[in-house]
């Protein structure tokens, strides 16, 4: 079975940084879009970035544009997250997925394959 796990979630002060990494177990998804979404409670799952499946295309939520930065390394079969200047309302899971298509955007139905996410979390 696939998998995709996530890792470097944690606990930082506001303003301060993250990288998230998401690797990909069991097959390669060098031909797919990959993305990051997150989940915080008691809210619906919201589109965090997406990356096409070369990197040449990259897409952000309204939230995090200016700050997160997405990014993959084909060769490692893995997906990454720079999270900066983090503010308090950005403390969620978050879920690296793979998307269907080469190009996918911020639909979380066009993704078919999820990890089972990492907490990050923001203190004031």
């Amino acid at each position: 079975q696939v998998q995709l796990v996530e890792s470097g979630g944690g606990q930082v002060q506001t303003g301060g940084s993250l990288r998230l990494s998401c690797v990909a177990s069991r097959r390669n998804f060098w031909n797919n879009a990959m993305g990051w979404f997150r989940q915080a409670p008691g809210q619906e799952r919201e589109f965090v970035a997406s990356i096409s499946w070369n990197g040449g295309a990259t897409s952000y939520g309204d939230s995090v544009k200016g700050r997160f930065t997405i990014s993959r390394d084909n060769s490692k079969n893995a997906l990454y997250l720079q999270m900066n200047s983090l503010k308090p309302e950005d403390a969620a899971v978050y879920y690296c997925a793979a998307g269907r298509r080469a190009i996918s955007g911020s639909n979380a139905g066009d993704y078919t394959t999820w990890g089972r996410g990492t907490q990050v979390t923001v203190s004031a």
